[in-house]
């Protein structure tokens, strides 16, 4: 039997060579599933990176290894529209399509993660307290956290010139109104007078379906790391939140980033979704 990708709309393309377009999978010109595919111009105009979304087997035919054999024919969609890379996503629960993943090459890149909360907000370490950035301290901020988007973009490949502008667009997007920024908390940890720490949490999740608060971004200046305030930050976190009405709070992390991802693991943060990567060649 032979595992095909049949076009069912037209192809799709974008002024700046970005393109998508839905496929039944097939076997024997017999619909047994679905996917979207698309692709967006790599950061600095060098290829694409594709996207498969919405992967599908209906299930009666499913555990024949159709899935696998659709993946790689996506992947061979993406190659001929010029991509060098391909992500796709993958709910927590879906174990089986993690294995398939993983024997196909993909690595993941990062995860999103939430926490139920309890009704009771928790108490802050002794000795530190949270309270919002005052203006002088938001203008501050602002520029730290912007290199520092600049930094993690240039990491991951991104031209210099491609991830400012982006950290520009991206900052200017989620903080249209600065410090006064509607469902945004942007406050600071406080020890002995001193500023410890930086929360930026947006108090409406910016994922479509999800809801509760989520965590953008938190930061301990390097003086001050290994001595709790990351937990502290993420507990003042959920004060906030439960402050607001909201019984759950979310957030990214790279999996690269070990200490941090250890952190949320002990604070009770569960996958949502696993996000991976594969170099096409």
């Amino acid at each position: 039997m032979t595992t095909t990708l049949r076009p069912t709309a037209p192809l799709q393309q974008g002024l700046d060579g970005a393109r998508s377009r839905t496929y039944d999978v097939c076997v024997n010109s017999r619909p047994v599933g679905a996917v979207e595919l698309s692709a967006e111009p790599r950061a600095g105009g060098v290829g694409a990176v594709g996207r498969i979304a919405a992967l599908r087997i209906d299930e009666p035919d499913r555990r024949r290894g159709r899935a696998t054999v659709a993946a790689l024919a996506a992947e061979e969609v993406l190659r001929g529209w010029g991509c060098g890379e391909v992500e796709l996503s993958v709910p927590a629960g879906a174990s089986a399509a993690r294995r398939m993943a993983a024997a196909l090459g993909y690595t993941e890149r990062r995860r999103v993660m939430t926490k139920a909360l309890p009704a009771q907000p928790p108490g802050l370490p002794e000795g530190v307290v949270g309270r919002p950035m005052t203006k002088d301290e938001f203008a501050t901020w602002l520029v730290h956290t912007k290199a520092g988007y600049v930094r993690t973009l240039t990491a991951r490949g991104w031209s210099e010139e491609a991830a400012r502008a982006k950290s520009e667009a991206d900052h200017a997007n989620a903080l249209a109104e600065g410090a006064a920024t509607p469902d945004t908390y942007l406050g600071v940890l406080v020890r002995d007078g001193a500023v410890v720490g930086t929360l930026w949490l947006a108090l409406r999740h910016p994922h479509p379906g999800q809801s509760g608060s989520y965590v953008f971004d938190v930061e301990v200046p390097a003086e001050y790391r290994g001595q709790g305030l990351g937990r502290a930050l993420l507990l003042l976190a959920e004060r906030e939140t439960l402050a607001a009405g909201l019984e759950r709070v979310g957030l990214n992390v790279y999996t690269d980033n070990t200490p941090a991802l250890r952190l949320y693991e002990s604070l009770g943060y569960e996958p949502v979704s696993y996000h991976l990567s594969k170099e096409l060649l």
